[in-house]
């Protein structure tokens, strides 16, 4: 029988620093023996939001402890490691070189090879540590810092079907919840508010919901929030602006998904269709189930990562590493961290005033 390979996976491409081990089981599937992550939450609290200077800061603290501990939780010896997969991009760059180089020199104090890892497609894999999953298939990713639809082809393939033009899903949920007086990170606490309040109450704008495929656009409903938050005046009418706004989320990537299938089946032609979800917003049960009911309404499978790995965590680098392993898709410990960095490199920027769809 041979040997099973242990991946050392490192993340630190924002706010959490986090290690895990994984190997992989007489199938060929992942198994996490630990999945070590350490959030920032008290940090950046104050301030509204994350600091990179002050992230960045936390990771170097952090880090070796961190990944000494997913090795002692994982059972697993330093000499059996056989290779690390650190997260090279997109993120912040100060908050990348940090995982990225403790990546690099710990593979070259071991003597084992070193995978660069795109940080998306750790997303795009997530679902393969809980999922019997094959390629190809379509996938959403929500995110605080990503809102993409994306047909996955096999590793390395994936086509762009959709995007977002402006904020992030995962940005609009925040930037709301700091409206509304919510502290850092306040996405989360706004599916808690809604479920106190009228999804009716207010009507807010729905950007692009009639045009640009199945692109995406929040910015102008983040506008309408701050003009709306303006005049709340009773905890209530704060309960009611938080449900109408997930009402809109809701609506909008109700519209646009059923659109991404369309393009995914005329792009693609699966033989089987199967819808991935990933991504820290991927947690928000709202979303998650009016998802669910749009597949079983358009015959589609849909495969959600465990609610702990939505967010961001290091088992989907690893996951991603071993993937690369397999193949001997191995970097030089010189390849440089790229703040940005799409999964479909020939798609067209969509960002900025005048976009054109």
């Amino acid at each position: 029988m041979s040997k099973k390979p242990f991946i050392l996976g490192i993340e630190t491409s924002c706010d959490e620093t986090a290690a895990s081990i994984l190997t992989e089981n007489d199938n060929g599937y992942p198994i996490i023996l630990s999945n070590i992550i350490s959030s920032q939450i008290d940090v950046h609290k104050e301030f509204g939001g994350v600091v990179p200077e002050l992230a960045a800061r936390s990771h170097i603290e952090k880090i070796d402890w961190i990944v000494k501990k997913a090795i002692e939780d994982s059972g697993v010896e330093i000499k059996e490691i056989d290779a690390v997969a650190s997260t090279a991009g997109p993120g912040l760059v100060v908050c990348l070189s940090v995982g990225l180089s403790f990546g690099k020199a710990f593979a070259a104090s071991i003597n084992k090879p070193f995978i660069a890892v795109n940080h998306l497609e750790g997303h795009a894999l997530s679902p393969k540590l809980n999922s019997k999953i094959n390629y190809p298939y379509l996938l959403l990713l929500i995110s605080g810092g990503h809102s993409q639809y994306l047909s996955v082809k096999n590793l390395g393939e994936y086509k762009r079907l959709g995007t977002t033009i402006d904020d992030a899903i995962g940005e609009a949920y925040d930037k709301t919840a700091k409206l509304l007086g919510i502290e850092f990170p306040g996405g989360p606490q706004i599916e808690i508010l809604a479920e106190k309040g009228d999804p009716h109450r207010y009507n807010l704008p729905k950007p692009i919901f009639n045009k640009g495929g199945c692109n995406l656009s929040f910015a102008g409903l983040k506008t309408a929030i701050l003009k709306v938050s303006k005049e709340i005046k009773t905890e209530q009418e704060k309960f009611d602006l938080a449900a109408s706004f997930q009402k809109t989320v809701i609506e909008i990537l109700y519209k646009k998904t059923k659109i991404a299938f369309t393009e995914f089946e005329n792009t693609v032609k699966p033989k089987e269709n199967k819808f991935v979800v990933a991504g820290g917003v991927a947690a928000n049960k709202k979303i998650r189930d009016m998802l669910i009911n749009l597949c079983k309404d358009k015959s589609y499978e849909p495969i959600f990562p465990p609610i702990e790995l939505c967010g961001d965590n290091a088992a989907m680098i690893a996951v991603v590493g071993l993937e690369k392993f397999k193949l001997k898709q191995f970097n030089n410990l010189d390849y440089p961290a790229k703040p940005r960095w799409p999964l479909d490199e020939k798609a067209k920027f969509l960002k900025g005033a005048g976009v054109k769809l």
